[in-house]
């Protein structure tokens, strides 16, 4: 669910910068993803941590 998210926002980001959009839009959507990223990342690290 995550992984879908992370994918449809990385796909949205690479349209906008093919597509020139302001500079701001890009920037926006891109802090988006990152948060996604780690979000997704301290997710598994939670999984990691209780499998041990």
């Amino acid at each position: 669910m995550l992984n879908e998210e992370i994918c449809k926002t990385r796909d949205r980001l690479n349209k906008s910068i093919e597509n020139n959009l302001d500079y701001s839009i890009i920037y926006k959507i891109s802090v988006e993803l990152d948060m996604l990223i780690a979000k997704f990342y301290n997710e598994q690290l939670k999984k990691e941590a209780v499998a041990k």
